[in-house]
């Protein structure tokens, strides 16, 4: 009796991964019927994905700085660049917003972001705070201009990273 289950076991087996099989090794077909052995398409976050981060490393380059923790703070400088470039690359339009990301961009934020470079570079902190300033005005001023003014950002006045330590290390 169990060689009897067994066998029957190992024929539906066979006979489902043969089944499933049969579309194993064969190009795929796109939508218009031919076919394309691409694989599926990458993942690329959404823009609110994307501003979400930028929103993080915004408060953090602020507890950063005020902390003087300047390589910190050159650290999510280099990172909201990053971030900019990825939005500009892979969300070059957005909706129906009357200023593309890939212009608004490059014309209201890459100057803040460079006076706060210079400011973390000297180690000012009063530099600091008013380069900080400026670009937060920047952003505000980029989502005014692609009608996302409903979306404000501020300086932090509190920390939501408990668990990060702002302070520079000592050496």
């Amino acid at each position: 009796m169990r060689d009897v289950m067994l066998r029957a076991f190992l024929m539906v087996f066979v006979a489902i991964s043969a089944w499933l099989g049969t579309g194993c090794g064969r190009p795929s077909t796109t939508a218009g019927g031919g076919s394309s052995t691409a694989g599926p398409e990458p993942y690329v976050p959404g823009l609110g994905e994307m501003m979400s981060f930028q929103q993080m490393r915004h408060a953090k380059l602020w507890f950063a700085g005020k902390a003087e923790n300047w390589d910190l703070a050159a650290y999510e400088l280099d990172e909201l660049g990053e971030g900019f470039d990825e939005v500009v690359k892979f969300h070059p339009t957005h909706k129906d917003s009357p200023v593309a990301p890939k212009d608004a961009i490059p014309r209201m934020v890459n100057e803040p972001l460079q006076e706060l470079r210079a400011a973390v570079e000297k180690k000012d902190s009063a530099a600091f705070v008013r380069a900080y300033e400026t670009f937060t005005t920047a952003c505000n001023n980029c989502h005014q201009a692609t009608n996302f003014s409903f979306n404000a950002v501020q300086t932090p006045s509190t920390n939501p990273y408990p668990n990060q330590v702002f302070a520079p290390a000592r050496r």
